[in-house]
């Protein structure tokens, strides 16, 4: 048996959606439970943030996640395959008509995504002050708490309600299948079965784009 670390949300009815796909036959969690036990795989539900550590600690064997969120914690976990949905962009908002100046002394940064924030300014040798919130992050710049927020964008509505716009994007994101190194080697021959088969399905799916 496979275990699958799934995030709530649309990406866990995605993903089960691709497991109804291969196998044709119906995977559902029963109301508020947290596990959807089948004869071949037990699906874990839990917090987006959650699933890479799930994963990395062999609490699961396999997961989905956003890239983001792998290169946010940086888990040393598998790529095995992207999966081509929740794509979104990781970018810079700033006020309304401010341009990004890089050589503007004493830069503030609001953002949840704090390494990804530090990696993009460190390669670009620029010292800014990295302000952690954990949600609401566009009301930074709006009240002086910061200059700019990084933030993950996938329409820019958002940013556009406040008085915000994207002046630069730092990466994209898409979902992914993870495997736990160790599951990867004690388990190959159902992890490689499970991705071929899931591979096959997102192959088709871009064929008929």
């Amino acid at each position: 048996m496979l275990t699958v670390a799934l995030p709530k949300g649309r990406i866990a009815k995605e993903t089960l959606e691709i497991f109804e796909t291969i196998f044709g036959d119906t995977f559902k969690f029963d109301d508020r439970k947290l596990i959807l036990d089948t004869p071949d795989f037990r699906f874990l539900l839990v917090r987006n943030q959650d699933v890479a550590t799930y994963v990395y600690h062999q609490a699961a064997d396999i997961g989905v996640v956003g890239l983001d969120t792998l290169e946010e914690q940086g888990l040393d976990v598998i790529r095995l395959l992207d999966l081509k949905r929740g794509i979104c962009k990781v970018s810079i908002g700033m006020k309304n008509g401010e341009k990004l100046d890089l050589d503007k002394p004493d830069i503030k940064v609001a953002s949840k995504m704090v390494n990804i924030t530090k990696r993009y300014f460190e390669e670009r040798a620029v010292s800014v002050d990295i302000i952690k919130l954990y949600g609401s992050i566009e009301l930074a710049p709006i009240i002086g708490l910061a200059d700019m927020i990084v933030d993950v964008v996938e329409t820019g509505a958002t940013m556009k309600q406040n008085g915000l716009e994207v002046v630069e994007d730092i990466m994209t994101s898409s979902t992914y299948l993870i495997a736990n190194k160790n599951s990867y080697i004690a388990k190959k021959d159902k992890v490689l079965d499970i991705y071929e088969k899931i591979n096959e399905v997102i192959k088709a799916e871009q064929e008929a784009k």
